[in-house]
């Protein structure tokens, strides 16, 4: 009895650290009227075969007047690739297509919408210095934050 209790003693912590390493494959993040996330940080694993941005833009304005996005790029990366983004305009989600500087991210959406973009773990690197910021005009530089990538 003994050995069958410590057996699925070490099956329920298996089940729990698979657990807490698939909640570090989804960047969940939520954006307001007022360009701000409600995170300023995010922390990711390498090691996911997929990595999920989930983002809700909880405003209610327009998104040709206030909407946002979702850009991972190395945090060096982030002035070029906003500025590439306002030439880029609305139809391209104020991201430059093809850019290999942009790791990945979401469409803009207005006030009450969500989206999701997915990317391979195996676009960053532990230890990289990433960020994560909205590249509609203007909005980057205060919406944004740091992606923290562990193994």
């Amino acid at each position: 009895m003994k050995h069958a209790s410590l057996l699925l003693l070490a099956l329920a912590c298996l089940g729990a650290a698979a657990n807490a390493d698939a909640s570090n494959c989804t960047i969940k993040l939520k954006g307001d009227d007022k360009m701000q996330y409600d995170l300023k940080t995010a922390t990711v694993s390498a090691g996911c075969p997929k990595i999920t941005i989930e983002f809700a833009h909880t405003g209610k304005l327009a998104k040709e007047a206030m909407g946002h996005n979702v850009v991972i790029s190395l945090a060096s990366d982030m002035g070029a690739v906003t500025a590439a983004g306002v030439k880029a305009g609305l139809v391209a989600d104020y991201v430059p297509k093809g850019d290999a500087r942009v790791i990945a991210h979401t469409t803009v959406v207005g006030g009450g919408a969500t989206t999701k973009a997915s990317f391979p773990g195996n676009k960053l690197k532990p230890g990289g210095a990433y960020a994560f910021y909205c590249s509609f005009p203007g909005h980057s530089a205060i919406m944004k934050g740091t992606l923290v990538v562990t193994k």
